[in-house]
Formats: C-alpha cells, sequence, structure tokens
C-alpha cells in the first residue's frame, strides 16, 4: 500500500497538536485562580492560602513545564513538514506569531521563573506581581496563536500578491470575528479545565481525611474537623485548605459553563456564515432543514450523504444555532456541494505543488461522522463536566464530602471530562474545514485561500514523515508517563509534597521538646537557614 505524506503529515500534527493542548488550557485556567489566592495570603497573612498557592503551584509548574517541552515541537513542524503552508501564509502569521514569542512567551519565562524562585527572596508584592505578570503573558501568548489560527478559518487583513498571502491590515487579523470569539471560547474552556482538576483533587484528599479518620461528622452530618499531628500537614487547616478549593473551583466550573455555552452560541452563528458546510456536516444534514439532531446514524466511512438516517431531532434548534431564530432554512450537505465546486472547482489544479495530487477530484465534505460525533461530545462532557461541578458543590455544603470509594474514584475520573471536551472540540474545528487548510472567505473574492493538498513540504518523503509520527508518539508516551508520574506523587502528598518546610516544622518542634534543647539551639538555627535556602530549591525542582 503507497503512503500519503499529506494523510501522514495530518496524523502527525494531529498527535502532537491534540497532545500538546492537554497542558495550555490547565495553565490558562489555574493561572488566575494562583494569582487570587497569594493576593489572599499577602493581604491577609492566613497560612491556609500560602498552602493553596504553593500546593497548586507545583501542580502549575509541573504542567507548564511540560507544556513548554511539546509546544516546541509545533515550530518545527511548520518549517519540516509544510514548508509550502508557511510559505503561503507566513506574511501574515509573522506578525502574530512573534508577538506570541516576544511579547508573551518571553515575558511569560522570565516572571515564571521570577516567581518559582522567588519564594522568600523577593518582597511579596513583588513576588506576586512576578506570578500575575507570567499568568497574564500566558494569557496573551494564546491570544496570538489563537488568532493566527482563526485566520486559517476566516481569512482577513490580506490580499493576493504573486501566489502568497500578504497582510495589509494588521489590525483587522488582530480584531478578526473568529479569534475573538473562538479566544474568549477558549479562555472559558481552560478554566473548566483547571475547575475539574482542582475539584477532584479537592474532593479526594477530603475523602482521604474521612477515609483515615481524621474527619468525622455529626448526627446530621455536618463535618468535625480533626487532626492528625503524626502525619505531615494534616491539621485542621489542611481540611479548610481542600474545601476552599474544591468550592472556589465548583463555582468557577459554572462559570466556565456559561461562558461556553455563550461563547459557542456565537461561534456556531460565525460558522454558518463562513463555513455552511461544516456547519452541514457537525449535524449531518443532507437536506436543508430547521431541526437538531439529537441523534443519527449512517454507514460508517460512506460518503453518500443518503446513507444517513435521522433517529431522533427537535425542530427549530439548528436554525437558533444558525440565526437565531426558529424558522430560518438551514441549508444541507446536497444543497452545499454543487456551491462549493461551483466556487472553487470540482478537481484540483494541475500544478507541480500538488504532486500526484494534480488534477484529482476535490472532495468538500468532511469526514462527517468525525464532526458530527465532536460536536456532540464537546457539548456533552462539558456539560457533564459543569455537573461534576454542581454535584461537587452539593455534596460538601455540610463541610466534607461522603465516605464512598466509588464516588472518589468518579470525581477523580471527572478529571478527564472537560480535557476530552477541550480536545473534541478543536478536532471538530480543524478537521471540519478539511479540504481546506486557509478556509477561503465567502464575504470577499481575492482568492485566499489553500488546499490541504498543497500546504505540505514537496521535498518529505512519507517514509520520513511515517518515522517522525512514530518517533513523537514514542517521545511523548514517555512524556506523559513521566508527567502521570509528578503529577500522582504530588496530588498523593497533599500540601506537604509541595511545602517541604512543614516537615522541618514538625521536625522543629519536635526538638523544642526535648530536654537539651538549648544546647542545640545555635546548630537548629543554622539547619533553619539552611532550610530556607533549601525550601526554594525544593519548591523549583
Amino acid at each position: 500500500m503507497e503512503l500519503d505524506p499529506v494523510l501522514i503529515a495530518r496524523w502527525q500534527f494531529g498527535i502532537t497538536t491534540i497532545y500538546h493542548y492537554w497542558m495550555v488550557p490547565l495553565t490558562l485556567g489555574l493561572g488566575p485562580m494562583l494569582v487570587f489566592w497569594q493576593w489572599r495570603w499577602m493581604r491577609t497573612g492566613n497560612e491556609m492560602f500560602l498552602r493553596m498557592t504553593k500546593f497548586w503551584g507545583k501542580i502549575y509548574v509541573i504542567n507548564f513545564i511540560m507544556g513548554v517541552a511539546t509546544g516546541i515541537v509545533q515550530e518545527f513542524q511548520f518549517g519540516l513538514a509544510w514548508s509550502e503552508y508557511s510559505r503561503f501564509v507566513g506574511d501574515v502569521f509573522g506578525a502574530p506569531l512573534a508577538m506570541e514569542s516576544l511579547l508573551a512567551f518571553f515575558f511569560e519565562s522570565i516572571y515564571l521563573g521570577m516567581w518559582i524562585f522567588g519564594w522568600k527572596r523577593l518582597n511579596k508584592r513583588i513576588h506576586l506581581l512576578a506570578l500575575a505578570s507570567a499568568v497574564f503573558a500566558s494569557i496573551l501568548s494564546a491570544f496570538f496563536i489563537i488568532v493566527a489560527n482563526s485566520w486559517m478559518q476566516h481569512p482577513v487583513g490580506v490580499e493576493l500578491v504573486d501566489g502568497r498571502a500578504v497582510m495589509t491590515d494588521v489590525f483587522a487579523v488582530l480584531t478578526n470575528n473568529t479569534a475573538l470569539a473562538a479566544y474568549a471560547h477558549a479562555l472559558f474552556g481552560a478554566l473548566s479545565v483547571a475547575a475539574g482538576l482542582v475539584v477532584a483533587i479537592s474532593f479526594y484528599h477530603l475523602w482521604r481525611r474521612r477515609f483515615d479518620g481524621i474527619d468525622t461528622v455529626d448526627a446530621k452530618g455536618h463535618v468535625i474537623v480533626g487532626s492528625a499531628p503524626e502525619i505531615v500537614g494534616r491539621d485542621k487547616l489542611d481540611h479548610k485548605v481542600w474545601l476552599r478549593s474544591l468550592r472556589l473551583a465548583g463555582v468557577l466550573g459554572l462559570v466556565a459553563f456559561l461562558g461556553l455555552f455563550g461563547t459557542g452560541d456565537v461561534l456556531g452563528k460565525l460558522m454558518y456564515e463562513q463555513q455552511p458546510l461544516k456547519m452541514a456536516s457537525a449535524e449531518g444534514a443532507c437536506h436543508t432543514g430547521t431541526s437538531f439532531s439529537v441523534l443519527s446514524v449512517g454507514s460508517l466511512g460512506s460518503k453518500d450523504c443518503d446513507d444517513i438516517t435521522p433517529i431522533l431531532e427537535i425542530p427549530g434548534v439548528l436554525s437558533f444555532l444558525a440565526k437565531g431564530d426558529f424558522t430560518t432554512e438551514v441549508p444541507g450537505i446536497n444543497e452545499l456541494l454543487p456551491v462549493y465546486e461551483e466556487m472553487y472547482g470540482t478537481n484540483l489544479p494541475d500544478d507541480e505543488m500538488y504532486g500526484d495530487r494534480a488534477g484529482e477530484e476535490i472532495d468538500y465534505l468532511p469526514i462527517v461522522e468525525v464532526t458530527y460525533w465532536g460536536f456532540r461530545i464537546m457539548i456533552g462532557f462539558g456539560g457533564v463536566a459543569a455537573f461534576a461541578c454542581a454535584l461537587a458543590l452539593w455534596l460538601t455544603r455540610k463541610g466534607t464530602v461522603p465516605l464512598s470509594k466509588w464516588l472518589m474514584r468518579a470525581a477523580l475520573a471527572s478529571i478527564a471530562l472537560a480535557f476530552i471536551a477541550n480536545s473534541s472540540g478543536w478536532v471538530f474545528t480543524e478537521m471540519g474545514r478539511q479540504p481546506f487548510v486557509v478556509v477561503p472567505n465567502p464575504e470577499e473574492t481575492n482568492g485566499i485561500f489553500m488546499f490541504t493538498a498543497a500546504a505540505v513540504s514537496p521535498g518529505v518523503s512519507a517514509g520520513e514523515l511515517l518515522f517522525s509520527v512514530i518517533a513523537f508518539t514514542l517521545v511523548y508516551g514517555v512524556l506523559l508517563i513521566v508527567e502521570i508520574f509528578l503529577m500522582r506523587n504530588y496530588v498523593r502528598g497533599g500540601v506537604a509534597s509541595a511545602m517541604p518546610e512543614m516537615a522541618a516544622e514538625t521536625e522543629q518542634a519536635a526538638k523544642a521538646t526535648r530536654p537539651d534543647d538549648e544546647a542545640d539551639r545555635p546548630e537548629d538555627a543554622d539547619d533553619s537557614d539552611k532550610s530556607r535556602r533549601d525550601d526554594v530549591l525544593d519548591f523549583a525542582f
């Protein structure tokens, strides 16, 4: 069987991008929570907020580092596997990607380094400012990346010069309506991911305190907070850390769902205007109509739209998603395909840039199974993630969680819900625009579009691409094991795992009760100074 370099290159970019995006939303969503907790600690001096900052900050740092390691590969793929694409969009992508590197990632890395190594060394206000700056830079970085991606979905502010897209209006690129809506949607999605993680881990530690007999409940089910002096960090304040973390994240998870609903509605209406065939394939809608498909079935892999059979539909909902009313007729696949063929041709141009694909018939219909189920998995898992947050808030209304091992396991499994919703949303967005890598703007007739078949590097063979896919998959698999191992260890260790000074303080307190404490006091003081230095390095490590 002959290997298709375009297909392999797409698999390569898809695998590395989805893997990298598992780290991105957690960084974006957890950062603002850290800023809030550290600000509260600075204002109140309450150790509870310090513990929250250090524990969740450790998770944040591990995830950030893994995100950097996996994100670097993305930059190289543009030049190595997609050189024709890079040549076509380079003038446009140069501005937002340069801004992302110089204005966002550069400062993000510097300020995050100041925050990691600045504990007990920087003024508290400066230390907080460093964290806030790093978090703001990461949010700004996401904006520039989404600007670049959204231009591929809706090219604006450019003209075609010698076969290349040349930017004529940077302001139009930066304020692209698709980019603004997608950016807001992505931020709410990131907040949903972070909220789900915080809720689940906090739930686990509250359950662990119940399981270990530290916390109990009275006759009405209200918590009786206990303490276990023999276990580092398992005091009464530890209970507050997890309960307050869960309650804040639970509320933010619900806010995120509302934000996703609103921004998703805006994106749906833009999709109807800019990529109507993506909208139709997302619904499996062969014919013009108003009904939203709750469930449709079809022959797997079939390209015949008539093989799709609606099982359950809701009248008017598709019209609302597209135009905001319940009566507008939304064009179906059978009506749109001839329109696309008339506007963009029935066959690929007979040009050397298309290689062996030159002259092939163009299939404008995306893989309906992917777009249809990707859209529904995104909505369904996002809704279940919000329900999990609401359920956690209800279950902890009396100050603790039920002593059910199965419920605890379900809470930990719920971490995956928002991750799956985010990933499936991106798969739907990117695969729904095929066969275009740069989708034509229906509002303009400037010829700014590019077929995916023309975007691959002509000098790279299918075998080389396949080797890179296998190599990346293996390396990423190892990195995934490393991250899960680190996360598991720090999560199970609780606050004490991110605050080694707690063990030192416990040991010093024990020494203080010994009769020969006075003789050892100078040595203890030196150990304390060394501990303060090691705390910073332990947190960084």
